[in-house]
């Protein structure tokens, strides 16, 4: 490595990554911020991945081969062992970043003494589909500790954090958390400052069969269901490992709530963490927003009915709010996959 301590380093691992790997580090190197290094853990990818890495000629980009497969954050950890940037940047093999991001992250942290860690909006896209992030205007620091008390609402491949914290962080990342080792990674840095959030896509988020948020979902609930569980210990005691469960499958996810009953326990939680910490205005209208959401979603697949949403609505998703034409139309949406299952189950 070279001697002179790079602005920012990007920790990147990469297993069977051959497909894109090139993509993603050329958007890098595309950055209008340039004084960067990026170090890849490569965790013993069985494709062509090293033999891509290889044909790279620049010595920003260092290679770093683990012993054994040992997973994502495993492999995140031997590379930020590595990583000599005063600022940490994370980096999926097959995201691709716009020349902006760096830059304007490092402007946000010099503006914001007090943000540890600063992600960004994603966009979205499979081929040539786009999707827009499900989060676009959540940036106050203060609306981000609300949300990541009911979902990880921050996409790994936007964040950038203070070299120090990231470093007092032992270790970088929990490899018991795998999956969800980036929330968990989010909320232990809380202890060293803020976290923010920038309102416009600096990353473009890659959907394919292969990515592993489709390949290992249930991993992922399970998973971010205990730092929820975690987080929420102390107030909820025995209970709070299923509602860190519920929480992550229902609201995370987007799983449809199976029953009415289990949709009245989704309103139960979330109206116990208001009770003890949601006294904003973005709390309460997003918890409404939330609690509405998983309602409709459980409407529109025929696990209940309007009159079943009615009765177990909770006092803060407010009377009347969400009703309407749109809900109408998922309750007869619902009905007929409803008719449907039955007529086949006969």
């Amino acid at each position: 490595m070279t001697a002179a301590v790079p602005t920012i380093s990007i920790v990147m691992a990469a297993y069977n990554g051959a497909a894109f790997i090139r993509a993603t580090i050329e958007s890098v190197f595309a950055q209008t911020m340039q004084d960067f290094e990026i170090v890849v853990a490569d965790d013993c990818s069985k494709d062509d991945t090293l033999a891509v890495l290889a044909t790279i000629d620049d010595p920003r980009l260092h290679v770093v081969k683990a012993e054994r497969n040992g997973g994502p954050a495993i492999a995140r950890n031997l590379a930020t062992a590595q990583a000599r940037g005063r600022f940490i940047a994370g980096l999926d093999q097959d995201d691709l970043c716009h020349p902006e991001r760096f830059a304007k992250q490092l402007a946000y942290l010099d503006a914001h003494p007090d943000v540890v860690l600063v992600c960004s909006t994603i966009a979205m896209f499979e081929g040539e589909k786009e999707r827009a992030d499900p989060y676009p205007d959540l940036t106050d620091p203060d609306a981000i500790d609300w949300m990541m008390g009911l979902l990880n609402p921050l996409a790994w491949s936007t964040s950038m954090m203070r070299g120090e914290a990231a470093r007092a962080l032992d270790p970088f990342e929990r490899d018991e958390y795998r999956f969800a080792e980036d929330f968990d990674l989010y909320t232990r840095i809380r202890a060293h400052g803020r976290i923010g959030r920038i309102a416009e896509p600096l990353v473009r988020y890659r959907l394919h069969p292969g990515g592993a948020s489709r390949a290992y979902e249930e991993g992922m609930i399970r998973a971010a269901g205990r730092v929820l569980a975690d987080r929420h210990a102390a107030l909820l005691g025995d209970e709070a490992t299923e509602a860190g469960l519920l929480l992550s499958r229902h609201a995370g996810a987007s799983y449809p709530p199976p029953d009415a009953a289990t949709l009245a326990r989704c309103g139960a939680i979330i109206a116990r963490l208001l009770e003890a910490d949601g006294n904003s205005r973005f709390a309460r209208t997003s918890s409404r927003d939330l609690w509405w959401r998983i309602a409709r979603s459980g409407l529109r697949v025929g696990h209940y009915g309007v009159t079943d949403i009615a009765r177990v609505r909770p006092a803060f998703a407010g009377r009347g709010t969400g009703l309407g034409p749109a809900l109408l139309r998922d309750a007869a949406i619902g009905a007929a996959r409803r008719a449907k299952r039955q007529a086949l189950s006969l």
